[in-house]
């Protein structure tokens, strides 16, 4: 009975332009000194990437209002309203309780994580696959260009190198899986 008023989370999570992008946070970054005892050469950064966990605890922490680290389905809900999309208070313990690993009607970080890094990212697999056009795990120029062609958005080659240098993080000239997540997640 409960699951007929319940809604998937992929109905939340998957269409409802949950991008995930947020400002983030500028660390303050050592000045590169010239001198010769400096242990920074000049024009290196001192600044770190931050790595996609420490990107999801900050999407995290923006969901966890209250900061107790779990996510209620009021802040689920706020979220929601956030971006202009209406969530029912059902809709949203739905969600929680088809994620809540124990039970205990919250989603903690860890079942945030895995709904970030599994089931949520079905469709954009998906996606990724129809891209792949010699199916080696990566997206060619030529495969983006194919792709977009079916889609009725032609570009030529060389745009689509561009396209793909935009987001090659290893600079290899092709978009892996993680490339094209971060490409979909900006």
């Amino acid at each position: 009975m409960a699951a007929d008023r319940v809604s998937k989370p992929s109905k939340w999570f998957s269409n409802k332009g949950l991008r995930l992008s947020f400002p983030r946070r500028r660390s303050k970054s050592r000045s590169t000194s010239s001198s010769p005892t400096s242990p920074i050469s000049q024009g290196e950064s001192t600044t770190k990437k931050p790595s996609r966990d420490d990107e999801l605890k900050e999407v995290f922490r923006h969901f966890d209002g209250d900061g107790d680290g779990k996510i209620s389905a009021l802040e689920l809900r706020g979220y929601f309203a956030s971006i202009g999309e209406y969530m029912s208070y059902e809709d949203a313990q739905g969600a929680i309780d088809d994620l809540d690993t124990d039970g205990d009607n919250l989603l903690d970080f860890q079942d945030f994580l895995r709904l970030m890094q599994g089931e949520g990212d079905e469709d954009l697999k998906r996606a990724f696959e129809m891209f792949e056009l010699e199916k080696k795990g990566c997206i060619t120029p030529k495969g983006l260009q194919n792709m977009l062609n079916r889609l009725g958005d032609s570009k030529s080659y060389d745009e689509c190198v561009a396209m793909i240098q935009i987001f090659d993080i290893d600079r290899n000239g092709v978009l892996d899986y993680q490339e094209f997540y971060r490409m979909m997640s900006d």
